[in-house]
C-alpha cells in the first residue's frame, strides 16, 4: 500500500509530515479548476477534490490523498488570483470582513472515495495602502486561494479565526487523519 499525495502544494506535504506521514509519491493532477456556472463555493471545492482524486493514477491498493482549498466571500469564489491586480481586488474585498475558507479532502482507494470538507471563518483587517502594496510586492499571494497565505506574512492581517488553522493552510489534519484511517491507511502506526 502506497500513499500518493495528489498535490503540488509544499504546504500540504508539510502538513502531512506533522502527522509523521511521508507520501511514497507526489503526483499533482491536472484538472480544470474553473467553477461551473452558478456553482456555490462548498460544492465547488468538494467537486474539485473528488476530481483530483479520480485523476491520479494509482494501483488498486494505493491510497490517493487530494484536497482543494477555496476562499468564499458570500457566494463568490475567490480562487487563485491571475495577477497582482486581481490579488489586490481580492484583498481589498476581504478587508474588514469575515469570509470562509473551505478545504475539501478526498481519499481514494481503488474505486472507493471518502470525502470531508472543513469550513473555517476568517476575518481580515482592512489593509492600508502600504500593507497592501508591500504584500503584493512579496509575491506571497501567488498560487494562493483568496490571494493570501495565513501561515505567511498575511497572518499579521488576520485578527480572528474560527475553525481549523490547518484547514485554512490547505489540509485539515483531523479530517485528513480520519479519512486515511477509514481507507485503511495506518496513520498512527509506528513502523
Amino acid at each position: 500500500m502506497k500513499l500518493i499525495l495528489g498535490s503540488g502544494s509544499p504546504r500540504r506535504k508539510e502538513l502531512l509530515a506533522q502527522l509523521g506521514l511521508v507520501p511514497d509519491a507526489v503526483l499533482p493532477p491536472d484538472i480544470d479548476e474553473e467553477p461551473k456556472r452558478a456553482e456555490l463555493p462548498r460544492p465547488y471545492c468538494a467537486r474539485l477534490a473528488r476530481e483530483k482524486a479520480a485523476a491520479v493514477a494509482a494501483g488498486p491498493d494505493d491510497i490517493v490523498l487530494c484536497a482543494d482549498t477555496t476562499v468564499a466571500l458570500g457566494r463568490r469564489i475567490l480562487g487563485k488570483p491571475r495577477d497582482a491586480a486581481e490579488a489586490a481586488e481580492f484583498l481589498v474585498a476581504l478587508g474588514g470582513r469575515r469570509h470562509q475558507v473551505i478545504t475539501a479532502v478526498a481519499v481514494r482507494r481503488g474505486d472507493r472515495v471518502w470525502t470531508r470538507d472543513c469550513v473555517s471563518a476568517v476575518k481580515m483587517k482592512r489593509l492600508s495602502d502600504a500593507e497592501l502594496n508591500a504584500y503584493l510586492a512579496s509575491n506571497e499571494w501567488q498560487g494562493k486561494a483568496g490571494g493570501y497565505a495565513i501561515q505567511g506574512a498575511a497572518g499579521a492581517f488576520i485578527p480572528w479565526i474560527s475553525g481549523s488553522f490547518t484547514g485554512i493552510v490547505g489540509l485539515p489534519l483531523a479530517e485528513t487523519a480520519a479519512l486515511l484511517q477509514a481507507a485503511g491507511y495506518p496513520v498512527w502506526s509506528m513502523t
